[in-house]
């Protein structure tokens, strides 16, 4: 099954009676397959941009498309474009509608939530209907905030009561659908989140990350979803209690640890001033690899300490120097550096991403001129 227009495939997605197959290219162009016979049934196109994020809605009467430039399009299944519109600056990345239907008490009527997010930080919602009788609507809802860069990838929760979001800001936010509040914000992964997704029958999340790690939350389906924030627990971490870092250790898969730092009294404040020397000499760990991982948390906590109080965006900081940056480029991995820093990594690295550890396409640096100018107008505001 070759894209008509012989352009990239950047994404697909079945119906959900399998029957039919959507492919969006890099040209903007859509195609609904015939998933039995395997043969194109229609073919259409957006007016800008690349596509990016597809999703049927769960009765299978209709899909929406995402593009790069942030437009949102809905088609129906004989592949006629119901309504278009800008949702996102900057690009959408991700869309995704909830399995289960929303009744509108008044007249009866069944609607289904649609969430989109992309570029600009934030997560929409949509209201979606379509009937014979009154035809099709789409009406935006409300705006969910949370993260402080491009989001990159969101999803319901098979019940619909709620909604996952990753982020360039390494975080993940789960939202209550029928209140919007947040209910847990994760911080564990390093890098960029560029993946969630819930179980459809167990209560378990998964996260993946350019981190090069996948995580599985489990839900405790005892108690209800209380909200508190892994950035306020990180920020106070010099008040952490000895059980706190009980608790840290586990959650970065040291538990094996947690004995010799209760032992050895190890609260917040002396976690964060352990030293390759004092986890050899005073907590007598042997093996080589084991106190470099240690540290290696410990240092990645640190980090995430001085970011969180600082208050700078963790899209303004350089991922190599993790310093506010001061003259932004983009690489070829789509990824933006400080460029002095940039320049030494690849003189003295081999052609590698730091973010990705592919090898770069290219070693051209071109100058972010948007990302300075944000940077500028933050500093403006923070300037005292």
């Amino acid at each position: 099954m070759e894209q008509p227009t012989g352009s990239p495939v950047r994404v697909c997605q079945f119906s959900p009676d399998s029957t039919c197959l959507v492919s969006g290219a890099a040209d903007g162009t859509v195609v609904l397959w015939n998933a039995q016979s395997y043969k194109l049934y229609r073919c259409g196109s957006v007016k800008d941009g690349s596509l990016v994020a597809c999703a049927f809605s769960p009765n299978g009467n209709l899909f929406v498309t995402g593009s790069s430039c942030g437009d949102l399009t809905v088609w129906d299944d004989k592949m006629r474009c119901l309504h278009s519109e800008k949702a996102h600056d900057l690009g959408i990345t991700c869309c995704d509608f909830s399995s289960q239907p929303v009744t509108d008490g008044e007249h009866g009527l069944q609607f289904f939530r649609l969430a989109s997010c992309g570029q600009d930080c934030q997560i929409k919602i949509w209201v979606v209907s379509f009937t014979h009788v009154l035809g099709f609507e789409l009406k935006y809802k409300s705006t969910l905030n949370g993260h402080c860069a491009p989001v990159l990838a969101c999803a319901f929760s098979h019940n619909g009561q709620m909604l996952v979001s990753g982020s360039v800001d390494k975080s993940v936010i789960i939202y209550d659908t029928n209140t919007e509040s947040i209910l847990h914000t994760l911080t564990q992964h390093t890098r960029y989140v560029t993946s969630c997704a819930f179980a459809p029958s167990t209560p378990l999340l998964a996260t993946g990350s350019m981190d090069k790690t996948v995580n599985i939350w489990q839900f405790d389906l005892e108690t209800p979803c209380q909200a508190r924030s892994m950035e306020d627990q990180v920020k106070f971490t010099e008040d952490w209690s000895e059980e706190d870092v009980s608790v840290w250790l586990c959650a970065q898969g040291l538990s094996d640890l947690v004995a010799i730092f209760k032992m050895n009294n190890i609260d917040g404040r002396e976690l964060l001033n352990l030293t390759k020397e004092s986890l050899a000499d005073d907590l007598k760990i042997e093996s080589l690899g084991l106190r470099s991982k240690v540290l290696r948390k410990i240092e990645e906590l640190r980090t995430k300490v001085k970011t969180l109080s600082s208050g700078i965006p963790d899209e303004f900081l350089c991922p190599i120097t993790r310093e506010l940056m001061k003259d932004p480029v983009i690489a070829s991995d789509g990824y933006s550096y400080e460029k002095e820093a940039m320049e030494n990594w690849i003189s003295k690295k081999k052609r590698t991403s730091p973010m990705t550890n592919l090898v770069l396409p290219s070693v051209v640096l071109t100058p972010n001129r948007t990302l300075k100018m944000a940077i500028s107008r933050w500093l403006e505001t923070h300037q005292k």
